[in-house]
């Protein structure tokens, strides 16, 4: 069973990397083809789009079994559309194909995630998932400074012909092939006991996952919007850093940073915060800090120094959070229902993967340090439905405990 975990974390250790080659040149492809700015926003919403549609799907065909088969069919989708959105050149079409990669990549996180879930001890969990959030973040941050360092190094990009930058998208959709192929040969399903006296239909899933209780409701609403202030952070960074004269391979190093930082927060801290008891409190206490951060950073004169020193605690607080929500959702699971779950949680991720760079592309075109300030807010919001999460769960336990009494 532990082998099988460090397995799937080196796989997302792989799938960081590769799946985030494209991200550092795409602000300067994209410029390159003449399409406004608007646009990235757009790109990137219609793949989180993909994400939100596909999350809850493959979460539901998985609990029929099959993980290995949805993963690869799924990733395989994944390398045809990084392919085409290099080569298609019609802003029209690569909002298509960008949807075609949202709706292909989330087959493995999704998949990936649940098997992890269904094949850890409940009190080895937590601490499981930050290993795997660990590995995706440390590979991503490696896979933004190889993109951007292929892209600008002058042997490399004389090699591999990367000052064509659709070259770096036909690179990453091979890379991405190699990873279905050690997947194929190397994954193993453990046998896990599902509750399937019969076998849901995809429509039946739907209704089934949407029957959930109201403080997993807000929860999952506050999930949305967390997601909507941190995917702004983390792609609109992406655009300030060219738009304030920094290269790709500059871009790649800062994020290559945030990983090693991430990296430090999963192996110290996050086993320190999940001991705690008052999760909800911690999560919201994270929420409001990280807003205070957002506010003073984007203000400072002295940009680089400032990202390398306070904005780093923003990015350790992030990489607390996100097991401490997987976490408490799959408290919410019953046992073999683990992927349909996580789907749904990955819905109301993508919805703000969605909302967050469409409203951030307007935002960003009328102000850029408007956009950072819209990203702290909605942290804050976040933070009051959790009070909210809260004060419902206070009330469903003292009906609870009157009903015993009564009972009594």
């Amino acid at each position: 069973m532990k082998k099988t975990v460090f397995l799937i974390v080196g796989f997302f250790l792989l799938q960081g990397i590769i799946h985030n080659l494209g991200h550092p040149v795409t602000p300067t492809f994209v410029s390159g083809l003449g399409i406004p700015d608007i646009m990235f926003g757009v790109f990137f919403a219609s793949m989180s789009f993909g994400l939100m549609i596909g999350g809850p799907i493959w979460g539901i065909l998985s609990d029929h079994g099959k993980k290995k088969k949805y993963i690869i069919i799924g990733l395989l989708i994944y390398s045809l559309g990084q392919f085409l959105f290099g080569y298609v050149h019609y802003a029209s079409l690569m909002v298509i194909v960008r949807f075609m990669s949202g709706l292909g990549v989330v087959s493995a996180s999704t998949l990936l995630t649940s098997h992890v879930i269904e094949i850890s001890d409940l009190r080895d969990r937590a601490k499981h998932l930050a290993y795997v959030g660990a590995a995706f973040t440390v590979g991503a941050s490696l896979g933004y400074f190889i993109g951007g360092f292929i892209a600008t190094n002058i042997a490399f990009s004389d090699f591999l012909g990367t000052t064509d930058l659709r070259r770096v998208f036909l690179i990453q959709s091979i890379a991405n092939l190699v990873y279905v192929g050690i997947i194929y040969l190397t994954f193993k399903e453990d046998q896990i006991e599902t509750i399937s006296i019969k076998k849901p239909s995809i429509l039946a899933g739907f209704k089934q996952i949407s029957k959930i209780e109201p403080s997993l409701l807000i929860f999952l609403i506050s999930l949305t919007f967390m997601t909507i202030g941190s995917t702004n952070l983390s792609k609109y960074i992406d655009v300030y850093f060219i738009h304030l004269g920094y290269n790709s391979q500059e871009l790649g190093t800062f994020v290559m940073v945030t990983g090693f930082v991430s990296l430090f927060a999963s192996i110290f801290l996050v086993p320190l915060f999940t001991k705690s008891r008052h999760l909800l409190k911690m999560i919201a206490l994270i929420q409001i800090l990280s807003a205070i951060i957002v506010f003073i950073t984007f203000r400072s004169t002295q940009f680089l120094i400032i990202m390398y020193t306070v904005f780093m605690i923003y990015v350790i607080f992030k990489t607390i959070y996100q097991p401490l929500e997987q976490n408490y959702i799959s408290k919410h699971a019953k046992d073999g229902k683990y992927g349909s779950v996580m789907g749904l949680r990955q819905s109301f991720v993508s919805i703000g993967m969605v909302i967050g760079p469409l409203l951030g592309g307007v935002i960003y075109q009328f102000e850029p340090i408007l956009l950072f300030d819209f990203s702290a807010v909605v942290f804050l919001i976040g933070a009051l439905l959790l009070v909210w999460v809260y004060i419902l769960q206070k009330r469903n336990a003292s009906n609870i405990q009157l009903k015993k009494g009564v009972d009594d």
